[in-house]
């Protein structure tokens, strides 16, 4: 199996060349083309094969990069010693002096023609220069190859969160529970995995590859830790804090306009004017109030600040988040929140949304806590993981949930609130929690739970 996946690829390799080349001649047609109607020169030098004009379908010669006119120029040049040019190593390309044998004789004698003409005639030899030539830069077959097989085997392992089927990709079925993993449980629902076995087995080149160490790798390097103190250096948590501050008056900015149109809708007494115009004027009266609360109470919402590289306390994750922090990444990690019996990363799927989330954590909590007998010290981050996530909870996720008879921001609310008694800690404890032996700077203020 892994040798036809092996000339599969192959096969696509050699397709992309053939078109990469057909593309190259093709342009090179419409250069000379576009010479001749903008009347830079008189004599028709387009490809005319026999018996058929190519504009009814006939074969155009294939070009590779380096058998271009003007680069055979530039090559014959370099072997005279006229030139120096660093333009064939800069796009892999060779330099060649003859023309290709396997093209036909009557597009060599073009081909010829064009060399000519580039050398005889100033104007064209100030167009067919590498200064005015399209590059036909790309990245190596070799690299394109790797992140395809990479994007497949992480597309085989976000499955097993989403249950989905992405391209070529058997469906799991319905969706599983979210629930906390970690990378050697992935690895082993994956050891019967016969498709994402071969498709491992030609990523790392060898048969004998180590399955757990290879799933690891690619979970890790597309996860980004739960908690903002796991992914930014004090830059980044300074910077965060400005972000937390923003999206608290945003959210007070909300619930200002739910206040005013609560009152406005009490004053009315039922559902509002019948009239168009009337209904109008409330409209907007109603928007006018709601600028005047919004302005005195809380002014202008400054604008946070963007992130750099050096905010991040990995390339990896300035890599999957940018300069405006928006999360990319496939996985979240739960870096130190490792079971004793299973000292692996533990992960979920970033696909989850904050609810689920918390949920995850929430139930990992209390199996650690009641099950496995964990302290304080390791439960803390997991409560922090949840106080992070709950204003987005109160914000998107509030609903009513039947069994546990209250809305489910107001459950979280309570939840956090009786554990961090039960282990002794304030929620200022949970937001200040910090990895044993680091050191950072203060974040400012941060939300208050529930606003």
């Amino acid at each position: 199996m892994t040798q036809a996946l092996r000339a599969r690829l192959n096969a696509a390799r050699d397709r992309a060349e053939d078109i990469r080349r057909q593309m190259i001649a093709t342009q090179e047609e419409l250069d000379w083309r576009c010479y001749r109607l903008y009347g830079l020169i008189e004599e028709d030098l387009e490809y005319h094969p026999s018996p058929q004009p190519l504009s009814r379908g006939a074969a155009l010669p294939r070009i590779a990069l380096g058998e271009r006119a003007f680069e055979i120029v530039m090559a014959r040049r370099m072997a005279e010693g006229e030139l120096e040019t660093a333009w064939f190593s800069r796009h892999g390309s060779t330099p060649i002096t003859a023309l290709p044998e396997h093209w036909p004789e009557d597009y060599r004698r073009l081909v010829e023609r064009r060399i000519a003409l580039i050398e005889s005639d100033r104007n064209i030899g100030l167009i067919e220069r590498p200064e005015y030539k399209r590059r036909w830069s790309w990245t190596p077959w070799e690299e394109q190859e790797r992140d395809a097989l990479r994007g497949w085997l992480l597309d085989r392992i976000e499955a097993l969160f989403s249950g989905r089927s992405g391209t070529a990709l058997p469906s799991t079925g319905q969706a599983p529970e979210p629930r906390l993993t970690t990378s050697a449980r992935l690895a082993d629902r994956l050891h019967d995995d016969a498709e994402f076995l071969e498709f491992a087995a030609v990523y790392r080149g060898r048969m004998d590859f180590d399955l757990a160490a290879l799933v690891t790798e690619l979970v890790e390097a597309e996860s980004v830790p739960f908690l903002p103190v796991l992914r930014y250096k004090d830059s980044g948590l300074r910077k965060r804090a400005q972000w937390e501050e923003t999206w608290r008056l945003q959210r007070r900015e909300d619930a200002i306009d739910a206040e005013v149109e609560a009152g406005f809708r009490a004053m009315q007494g039922g559902d509002g004017p019948i009239d168009p115009a009337a209904e109008q004027a409330a409209a907007e009266a109603l928007a006018a109030e709601q600028r005047t609360r919004k302005q005195a109470e809380l002014g202008d919402i400054p604008v946070p600040p963007k992130y750099n590289s050096a905010d991040f306390l990995k390339t990896a994750y300035w890599r999957l988040r940018g300069s405006l922090d928006v999360p990319k990444e496939r996985f979240v990690s739960y870096p130190g929140c490792e079971r004793d019996a299973d000292r692996s990363l533990p992960i979920t799927w970033a696909g989850w949304n904050a609810l689920q989330q918390a949920m995850v954590i929430a139930t990992y909590y209390l199996d650690m806590k009641d099950r496995e007998g964990w302290t304080a010290e390791r439960l803390t981050p997991l409560l922090a993981g949840i106080q992070e996530l709950l204003p987005w909870i109160l914000q998107w996720h509030n609903d009513y949930d039947p069994d546990s008879d209250q809305r489910m921001g107001d459950y979280f609310t309570g939840f956090l609130a009786e554990e961090a008694r039960a282990l002794d800690l304030t929620l200022e404890a949970l937001s200040a929690w910090r990895p044993p032996g680091q050191v950072v700077a203060r974040r400012g203020r941060k939300p208050k739970v529930g606003s």
